[in-house]
This record gives structure tokens, sequence and C-alpha cells, in this order.
């Protein structure tokens, strides 16, 4: 079968290799799906360059997120049968032609949800539910809370824009490009503030929802949070961890930092399925469909990784393993 691997970290492009492997059957709780649409999200990337080398053991196969059908059951599965279309998740390796999963980690896609919403229903909008969970936690109501998002302009950073509106906060989508301050500022709800090395000037919040790290979530931390706000963490696009003097700056705000993949492995089945639950209805009512840039099979990687890299790359990218 087409598949890809990664037997030693370095530059995706050049660490992800299309290869033959052998396809095995499953074995006793396990099924076999055949994947139809898998993305390639920044969490996809990251462990390839080796960021979080001490938690991911080689070779490993990439591709956290898409969708396929059920293929072959092994022995005392009861839960799905062939034909069932499913997200499988709690590890990567979708990036391949068949993947053997658990079925407990496999979950019913609805009969509705299309192609490309299956192959995007769960990071994103799984984590941005617990974004905004998280929030609730901290401050109770959200009505007219001053919350930053960074990385506005990306596809989970137009969901929490919405997410916030329709809690009444008052969001500030924080982008670095005038062409998605524009865009940003005609699709979504809130304001929009343009901030590059530095902070945008005169924002004061009490939260900053962040996926960038590194010096610019620094000077956030530093210039524009209130006392007694939040700061939550749940990326690092800059590959720099936020510092620990911005941190210990600021003893008068709480932090805290949500890895999706650490939630679902604590959640529970049926604290996941209800996650999925509102992830479905949010792509029936348009709150959490993404812009699709492009589909590229399998057999054309190359071209899929160069177009992630590019700066100027509007919408997210899947892969079609099946050619």
């Amino acid at each position: 079968m087409r598949s890809t691997l990664v037997s030693q970290f370095g530059d995706p492009r050049q660490a992800i290799a299309l290869v033959d492997a052998d396809r095995v059957a499953p074995g006793p709780g396990e099924v076999e799906v055949a994947v139809a649409l898998t993305a390639i999200n920044p969490s996809d990337l990251i462990p390839v360059t080796g960021a979080y080398s001490a938690r991911t053991t080689l070779p490993f196969v990439p591709g956290f997120e898409g969708f396929g059908t059920v293929t072959r059951i092994g022995a005392g599965v009861i839960s799905l049968k062939p034909g069932d279309r499913v997200v499988p998740i709690g590890a990567s390796g979708l990036w391949q032609e068949y993947l053997i999963r658990p079925a407990e980690w496999c979950f019913i896609l609805p009969d509705e949800i299309g192609e490309t919403d299956a192959a995007t229903c769960y990071v994103n909008p799984l984590t941005a539910l617990q974004l905004i969970e998280a929030l609730r936690q901290h401050f109770g109501l959200l009505a007219r809370r001053r919350i930053g998002v960074t990385a506005a302009g990306s596809a989970i950073g137009g969901m929490l824009m919405k997410l916030l509106a329709g809690e009444g906060a008052d969001a500030t989508g924080i982008v670095r490009s005038q062409r998605s301050a524009e865009r940003l500022s005609l699709e979504f709800p809130g304001r929009v503030a343009l901030g590059d090395e530095r902070h945008p000037p005169g924002l004061r919040v009490d939260a900053i929802i962040d996926a960038v790290g590194g010096p610019f979530a620094g000077d956030l931390i530093v210039r524009t949070l209130e006392p007694g706000g939040t700061f939550i963490q749940y990326g690092a696009l800059s590959g720099v961890p936020v510092s620990q003097a911005a941190i210990q700056a600021r003893a008068d705000i709480h932090f805290s930092f949500l890895w999706l993949r650490t939630w679902v492995h604590s959640a529970g089945r049926s604290s996941i399925e209800a996650a999925f639950a509102k992830s479905f209805d949010g792509l029936r009512s348009g709150l959490f469909s993404s812009r699709i840039a492009e589909i590229y099979p399998l057999s054309r990687l190359d071209a899929a990784l160069a177009h992630q890299a590019d700066p100027g790359r509007d919408g997210k990218l899947l892969i079609d393993p099946r050619c």
C-alpha cells in the first residue's frame, strides 16, 4: 500500500518519505480503515522536525486528522462494521492508504457530513471548543470580556472568533499581515489588530489565546494582559517557547497550556463523543467549516508540503491517499 514514513528528524520536505508498506490484518479489537482524505496541520509537521523528540518514537507515519471507511474488523469488534465511515484518532498514522486502529479510537461520522468537512472535523473544532471551555472555567461568563486571538487568520483562529462572538465576548483577532487583516475583518466578527514583532499598539485584553509562542507572545503577556487575566497557549508556530522571563514577570496572570492530544487521552470516550457531536453541529451550520486551498494525491506529497510552507497559502491542504 501507499504510505509515508519518517525515519529521522528534519525538514518535513526532506524527512517524510513516500514508501510502499505491507498491508496487515487488524488484530483483536482493531479495525482497518481505508483512508479517504487526511489533512495537513502544523501539529503533523512539528514532530517531524524533532521538536517533540522526547515523546516521538522513530520511525512513524505522520497524520493526525482525517477520515475513512472501515474495510476489515478484528476479533471481538462489535461497535463497527465494514462500510462504516469513521474518524480515527488517538495517534498519528493517517498519511497512508490503510490504517490499523483500535475500534475504541474510531468515531462514527454522520452521513450528511461531506468529505472535506469530515477530513477537518477533529483537530481545529475540538481544540477551539476546549479553548472556549478553558476561558469559561477561568472567567465564568465571557460576555464583554476582552480576548485576543493570535494567528487569527488561520482556520482555527476564525473558528475562535466566531465562538467568542457567540459568547458575547469582545474579541480581537491579532494577525501579522495587512492581507490577513482585511480578510478577517470581512469574514469574521470582532476587531482586528496588526502585530508583527511587537504587540499591537493600544491593545489591552483580559485573556490571550495564543498559537504563536516566542518573543511575540512574551511581549503580549507583559504589555497587553490586564491583572487577573489568563494566557492560554495551544500552539507554537514560531517554533520558540514562550520566555520564562515574560511568564515570571506577570505573577498576576494565570498561565495554561492546552494540547489536544493530552485532553483526548484523559477525557474518556463519552466526553470525546460529546465534543464530536458539537463539531458535527458546527459543520452543519458552517461554524467549523474550513476553507480548502487544494487536495493533493499522496503521490504528490512533495508539492503538498511545498504549498504548506508557502506564506501566501490561503486555506487548508488535504491529501488523498487513494491516488
